[in-house]
């Protein structure tokens, strides 16, 4: 039986597509049957074909009637012996099942974007909220060691107890936990005061072998942290109690965690870029933090400052694990502070608060940490910490006034002890920003400048002044990063926002921070403190290395930018 190339034109042209490719499938079969392959049988068609060219989908790619474009048609025809009507007919059969296959794979890949899709239509939808929210969680293809922003916050907090009196239950706490040779740190002004007395004779009424260190520096330099390290590592202490103000408490820290580790450089462990920064690792004595003033809330943080001699910048050391085990806060110490005490701790509080409110959000601080223990103390502003830093905050405006005025108000100054730790509580775990790193070259570089109140024989400007005099200047310029946060703390501090636009938040509450600072006499800027423009320089100098806090302000900042909000500061009113 033969066939014309016009017959099959012919039939080509009446039947429908389907039709005729099954009319000219069957009538390949006379020869197909004579090479001994049954192209109806399609399993073994199918076997054959493959057997032939096993990747027909591969070379018909790209056919458009005619014929494969590479040739491998004709070949394969040959080897099954078809006539030239019969190999462009297998042409065209083999052109749509490669088609059909392509078409099947593109209907899978359509499906698998739909449902993409959807997934992310659904996401964007869900709750944001940190109680109902599940975009905690890492969608598919997106692990957390891929991010670049943190996803997590962590809650680190010392124990605290409270009450008026309650100093006298150390000795029993440190029978409780075992300890037989205790070190008790303060300083030579608070050696002679009652809550040092207190605490040393709790510990001789229960039995407990202790050695006085009184020689902790005001305001401390990495000179009297390694004298301190040295005492603590001769005296192998299995305890220590530190009884004084964020000067003492920070040194006790240091103390505890070099005696713990006696092998380690000094700059271990104090915060890059000064130090190398590493992680601690070692297990620390029991610290049990008697805070006899209301300002660094240093019984409840991870966090040691000192001055760093020879850069004169402050710096320190932030780690969880140097937190506290106790801290004890008993309000009748704060009645043996004189009233500049008082004012510049309060100011501290202040800014705690203040900075840790309105800190950069701990899902926008990078880099998102690849193992939990790389994850900063301080990690930005958080659900939690901003309960605390508000609370501190509302405490500040109505008791610390009272506190500075009247030594013997004990509802005040209690009011601020407690303000003190749950300010300690927010930015121990959010952080500080720009105030506090504007401040320590203030603090660092100082030249003849004496506080009043503070016995010393050094010139200081307390940690406290250091931070508030650029406050007005720095919320001015963070206000245009949150302006919602920066008109809300101005609220609280007794401003009347009523009628406010959110656009002139950081000028309001700058403007709130100088009455509040004018009311409680507070030096009129940098300029009275004895720094000029010329000072300018060093001082932004100073700020640079202090990245841990300054990376937190929500707004980042440059060199000139810190030259201006310094200028800004030199007068006040």
């Amino acid at each position: 039986m033969t066939y014309s190339w016009e017959e099959e034109e012919n039939n080509r042209k009446e039947a429908s597509p389907p039709v005729r490719v099954r009319f000219m499938a069957s009538r390949l079969a006379p020869r197909s049957e004579a090479k001994g392959i049954n192209v109806r049988d399609g399993a073994r068609r199918e076997g054959e074909l493959h057997r032939h060219w096993p990747n027909p989908r591969g070379r018909m790619e790209g056919w458009s009637g005619g014929g494969a474009q590479d040739g491998s048609t004709p070949e394969l025809a040959a080897s099954l012996g078809l006539t030239e009507t019969a190999s462009v007919c297998l042409s065209v059969c083999l052109s749509l099942a490669c088609q059909l296959r392509a078409a099947r794979a593109a209907m899978a890949a359509a499906g698998r974007d739909r449902v993409a899709h959807l997934l992310r239509q659904l996401q964007r939808a869900a709750c944001q909220c940190p109680t109902h929210s599940h975009t905690y969680s890492q969608a598919p293809g997106f692990p957390a060691s891929e991010k670049t922003t943190d996803y997590a916050f962590e809650m680190a907090v010392s124990n605290i107890r409270y009450g008026a009196g309650v100093t006298k239950e150390v000795g029993m706490d440190l029978q409780n936990m075992g300890a037989k040779n205790v070190c008790l740190m303060t300083d030579k002004n608070l050696s002679q005061l009652p809550p040092v007395e207190v605490v040393m004779n709790s510990l001789i009424k229960n039995g407990i072998n202790f050695k006085v260190y009184n020689n902790v520096r005001v305001e401390p330099t990495n000179t009297s942290f390694m004298e301190a390290i040295e005492f603590a590592k001769r005296g192998a202490f299995d305890a220590f109690v530190a009884v004084g103000g964020g000067s003492t408490i920070d040194t006790c820290k240091a103390a505890n965690l070099y005696a713990s580790n006696p092998d380690a450089d000094f700059l271990d462990y104090v915060n890059a870029p000064i130090g190398k920064g590493k992680p601690v690792t070692v297990t620390l004595k029991p610290l049990i933090a008697v805070p006899t003033t209301a300002g660094t809330g240093s019984e409840t943080t991870g966090v040691a400052i000192f001055d760093y001699e020879c850069l004169k910048v402050k710096t320190g050391i932030a780690s969880r694990v140097i937190k506290p085990t106790l801290g004890i806060i008993d309000p009748l110490h704060t009645l043996h502070m004189p009233p500049r005490v008082v004012a510049n701790s309060g100011f501290d509080v202040l800014c705690h608060a203040l900075e840790s409110y309105t800190a950069l959000p701990y899902h926008m601080r990078s880099p998102c940490p690849l193992n939990p223990i790389d994850r900063p103390a301080y990690q930005g502003s958080n659900p939690i910490s901003d309960v605390w830093s508000l609370h501190a905050l509302q405490i500040v405006a109505k008791y610390l006034k009272r506190a500075v005025k009247n030594p013997d108000d004990l509802e005040a100054r209690s009011n601020m002890h407690l303000a003190s730790a749950f300010a300690g509580i927010g930015f121990g775990n959010a952080g500080v920003h720009l105030c506090h790193g504007m401040s320590y070259p203030i603090s660092g570089l100082v030249k003849t400048y004496k506080a009043k109140d503070y016995n010393v024989d050094h010139s200081l400007v307390p940690h406290g002044l250091s931070v508030v005099l650029t406050s007005p200047a720095v919320f001015t310029f963070t206000a245009q990063m949150f302006p919602e946060r920066h008109l809300e703390t101005a609220k609280i501090l007794g401003a009347d926002t009523r009628t406010a636009k959110i656009k002139d938040a950081g000028l309001i509450l700058a403007d709130t921070l100088r009455k509040f600072l004018f009311d409680l006499n507070v030096d009129d800027g940098l300029a009275a403190i004895g720094y000029s423009k010329a000072d300018i320089p060093a001082l932004v100098k100073g700020t640079l290395p202090q990245e841990r806090v300054t990376k937190l302000a929500p707004r980042p900042q440059s060199e000139e930018e810190l030259s201006a909000l310094f200028e800004a500061s030199m007068k006040l009113y």
